[in-house]
Protein backbone atom coordinates (compact mmCIF):
# COMPACT_ATOMS: atom_id res chain seq x y z
CA UNK A 1 0.00 0.00 0.00
CA UNK A 2 1.12 3.60 -0.76
CA UNK A 3 0.19 5.99 1.64
CA UNK A 4 0.06 9.85 1.33
CA UNK A 5 -0.40 11.53 4.87
CA UNK A 6 -3.40 14.09 5.25
CA UNK A 7 -2.44 16.70 8.35
CA UNK A 8 -4.45 19.37 6.66
CA UNK A 9 -1.70 20.47 3.95
CA UNK A 10 -2.59 21.54 0.42
CA UNK A 11 -1.77 19.76 -2.52
CA UNK A 12 -2.53 15.81 -1.62
CA UNK A 13 -4.73 15.20 -4.64
CA UNK A 14 -2.29 16.50 -6.85
CA UNK A 15 0.47 13.80 -5.93
CA UNK A 16 -2.16 11.46 -5.53
CA UNK A 17 -3.83 12.08 -9.01
CA UNK A 18 0.18 11.56 -10.56
CA UNK A 19 0.49 8.73 -8.67
CA UNK A 20 -3.10 7.01 -10.59
CA UNK A 21 -1.43 8.27 -13.61
CA UNK A 22 1.22 5.97 -13.59
CA UNK A 23 -0.89 3.15 -12.89
CA UNK A 24 -0.44 3.00 -9.18
CA UNK A 25 -3.20 2.94 -6.27
CA UNK A 26 -2.78 5.25 -3.35
CA UNK A 27 -4.50 5.89 0.09
CA UNK A 28 -4.67 9.62 1.77
CA UNK A 29 -4.95 9.31 5.25
CA UNK A 30 -4.81 10.78 8.70
CA UNK A 31 -4.83 7.23 10.74
CA UNK A 32 -0.75 7.07 12.13
CA UNK A 33 -0.98 3.01 12.25
CA UNK A 34 -2.13 2.92 8.79
CA UNK A 35 2.08 3.75 8.21
CA UNK A 36 2.97 0.24 9.95
CA UNK A 37 1.38 -1.29 6.53
CA UNK A 38 2.44 1.05 4.03
CA UNK A 39 5.21 -0.03 1.76
CA UNK A 40 5.81 3.61 0.90
CA UNK A 41 4.53 6.78 2.46
CA UNK A 42 4.43 10.18 0.86
CA UNK A 43 4.27 13.35 2.91
CA UNK A 44 3.36 16.22 0.63
CA UNK A 45 1.99 19.68 1.46
CA UNK A 46 2.12 23.39 0.88
CA UNK A 47 1.65 25.83 3.71
CA UNK A 48 3.07 26.73 6.99
CA UNK A 49 5.52 24.74 8.66
CA UNK A 50 4.28 26.00 12.11
CA UNK A 51 0.76 24.95 11.49
CA UNK A 52 2.01 21.43 9.37
CA UNK A 53 3.85 20.35 12.76
CA UNK A 54 0.86 21.45 14.91
CA UNK A 55 -1.45 19.36 12.95
CA UNK A 56 1.24 16.33 13.00
CA UNK A 57 1.32 16.27 16.27
CA UNK A 58 -2.31 16.79 16.82
CA UNK A 59 -2.92 13.52 14.57
CA UNK A 60 -0.53 11.54 16.84
CA UNK A 61 1.75 11.46 13.41
CA UNK A 62 5.07 12.72 14.68
CA UNK A 63 6.12 8.94 16.38
CA UNK A 64 4.75 7.16 13.36
CA UNK A 65 6.83 9.15 10.62
CA UNK A 66 10.04 8.88 12.88
CA UNK A 67 9.63 5.12 13.37
CA UNK A 68 8.68 4.76 9.50
CA UNK A 69 11.85 6.21 8.61
CA UNK A 70 14.08 4.93 11.39
CA UNK A 71 13.15 1.51 10.26
CA UNK A 72 14.49 2.31 6.67
CA UNK A 73 11.15 2.41 4.98
CA UNK A 74 10.80 4.36 1.38
CA UNK A 75 9.62 7.48 2.28
CA UNK A 76 8.95 10.63 0.06
CA UNK A 77 8.50 14.27 1.55
CA UNK A 78 7.59 16.91 -1.06
CA UNK A 79 8.39 20.40 -0.48
CA UNK A 80 6.82 21.56 3.19
CA UNK A 81 7.11 17.36 3.35
CA UNK A 82 11.28 18.24 3.16
CA UNK A 83 11.36 21.21 5.43
CA UNK A 84 9.50 19.09 8.33
CA UNK A 85 12.48 16.68 8.16
CA UNK A 86 14.81 19.18 9.43
CA UNK A 87 15.73 20.19 13.07
CA UNK A 88 13.65 23.29 12.96
CA UNK A 89 12.61 26.03 11.03
CA UNK A 90 13.51 29.99 11.25
CA UNK A 91 9.47 30.44 9.29
CA UNK A 92 7.80 32.80 12.13
CA UNK A 93 9.94 32.66 14.58
CA UNK A 94 11.60 28.96 15.26
CA UNK A 95 9.75 26.07 15.17
CA UNK A 96 11.02 22.61 16.06
CA UNK A 97 10.65 19.91 13.42
CA UNK A 98 10.87 16.10 12.92
CA UNK A 99 14.31 16.64 13.58
CA UNK A 100 15.22 13.73 11.17
CA UNK A 101 18.13 15.30 8.88
CA UNK A 102 19.86 17.71 11.39
CA UNK A 103 20.02 21.17 9.88
CA UNK A 104 18.18 24.56 9.94
CA UNK A 105 15.22 25.67 7.51
CA UNK A 106 15.88 29.42 6.63
CA UNK A 107 14.38 32.03 4.45
CA UNK A 108 15.21 32.67 0.99
CA UNK A 109 17.63 36.02 1.06
CA UNK A 110 16.16 39.92 0.53
CA UNK A 111 16.10 40.93 -2.33
CA UNK A 112 14.40 38.25 -4.59
CA UNK A 113 11.07 37.66 -5.38
CA UNK A 114 9.42 35.50 -2.60
CA UNK A 115 8.10 33.08 -2.91
CA UNK A 116 10.00 31.62 -5.49
CA UNK A 117 7.06 30.08 -7.58
CA UNK A 118 8.10 28.46 -11.63
CA UNK A 119 10.41 26.17 -13.13
CA UNK A 120 14.22 25.90 -12.38
CA UNK A 121 16.87 23.99 -12.48
CA UNK A 122 17.87 20.45 -10.52
CA UNK A 123 21.73 20.03 -10.37
CA UNK A 124 22.31 16.44 -9.46
CA UNK A 125 25.50 15.95 -7.13
CA UNK A 126 25.09 12.57 -6.78
CA UNK A 127 24.08 9.25 -9.25
CA UNK A 128 21.15 7.76 -7.75
CA UNK A 129 17.97 5.37 -9.12
CA UNK A 130 15.75 8.52 -8.33
CA UNK A 131 17.34 10.34 -11.35
CA UNK A 132 16.86 7.56 -13.93
CA UNK A 133 15.78 8.79 -17.27
CA UNK A 134 16.03 12.57 -15.94
CA UNK A 135 18.68 14.59 -17.47
CA UNK A 136 21.00 16.77 -15.38
CA UNK A 137 19.96 20.44 -15.09
CA UNK A 138 15.94 19.26 -15.92
CA UNK A 139 13.37 21.83 -15.22
CA UNK A 140 11.11 21.31 -11.97
CA UNK A 141 8.46 23.52 -10.48
CA UNK A 142 8.96 25.47 -7.01
CA UNK A 143 7.00 27.39 -4.99
CA UNK A 144 8.29 28.38 -1.41
CA UNK A 145 9.61 30.75 0.42
CA UNK A 146 12.38 28.95 2.90
CA UNK A 147 14.86 26.42 1.77
CA UNK A 148 16.28 23.70 4.39
CA UNK A 149 20.35 23.45 4.63
CA UNK A 150 21.46 20.34 6.38
CA UNK A 151 24.16 20.06 8.50
CA UNK A 152 25.77 16.66 6.82
CA UNK A 153 26.18 18.09 3.62
CA UNK A 154 26.44 14.33 2.11
CA UNK A 155 22.60 14.25 2.17
CA UNK A 156 21.88 16.73 -0.58
CA UNK A 157 21.52 14.59 -4.02
CA UNK A 158 20.96 17.84 -5.85
CA UNK A 159 20.68 21.70 -5.86
CA UNK A 160 18.80 24.41 -7.51
CA UNK A 161 20.12 28.32 -7.52
CA UNK A 162 17.99 31.31 -6.59
CA UNK A 163 19.85 34.15 -4.94
CA UNK A 164 21.94 30.98 -3.17
CA UNK A 165 22.45 27.50 -3.97
CA UNK A 166 20.05 25.57 -2.38
CA UNK A 167 19.23 21.77 -1.18
CA UNK A 168 16.49 20.71 -3.59
CA UNK A 169 16.78 17.05 -2.93
CA UNK A 170 17.86 15.50 -0.09
CA UNK A 171 18.67 11.30 -0.33
CA UNK A 172 19.24 9.41 2.93
CA UNK A 173 18.74 5.82 2.89
CA UNK A 174 15.54 5.31 1.47
CA UNK A 175 14.70 8.70 2.63
CA UNK A 176 14.09 11.15 -0.31
CA UNK A 177 12.61 14.45 0.17
CA UNK A 178 12.33 17.47 -3.03
CA UNK A 179 12.20 21.22 -1.98
CA UNK A 180 10.20 21.04 -5.81
CA UNK A 181 6.94 19.60 -6.55
CA UNK A 182 7.27 16.57 -8.89
CA UNK A 183 3.23 16.71 -9.35
CA UNK A 184 3.90 20.04 -10.87
CA UNK A 185 6.62 19.40 -12.78
CA UNK A 186 5.41 17.37 -16.24
CA UNK A 187 6.77 14.36 -17.81
CA UNK A 188 10.31 14.74 -15.39
CA UNK A 189 7.98 14.71 -12.60
CA UNK A 190 6.12 11.90 -13.15
CA UNK A 191 9.12 9.84 -13.68
CA UNK A 192 10.44 11.10 -10.38
CA UNK A 193 7.35 9.83 -8.95
CA UNK A 194 7.87 6.39 -11.05
CA UNK A 195 11.79 6.10 -10.05
CA UNK A 196 10.68 6.31 -6.00
CA UNK A 197 7.87 3.69 -6.88
CA UNK A 198 9.96 1.40 -8.42
CA UNK A 199 12.26 1.65 -5.46
CA UNK A 200 9.61 1.30 -2.84
CA UNK A 201 8.03 -1.56 -4.34
CA UNK A 202 10.85 -3.41 -5.35
CA UNK A 203 11.35 -4.11 -1.77
CA UNK A 204 8.59 -6.42 -1.47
Amino acid sequence: MIVIIDYGAGNLRSVLNAIGRLGYQAKITSIAGELVTAQAVILPGVGAAADSMGNLQRLGLVSAIRRFIAEGRPFLGVCIGLQLLFTGTEEGGWHECLDVIPGVVHRLPPGLKIPHMGWNQLRQRISHPIFSGIPDEANFYFTHSFYAEPEDTSVVAGTTNYGVSMCSIIIKDNLIATQFHPEKSGEYGLKMYANFLKLALSRG
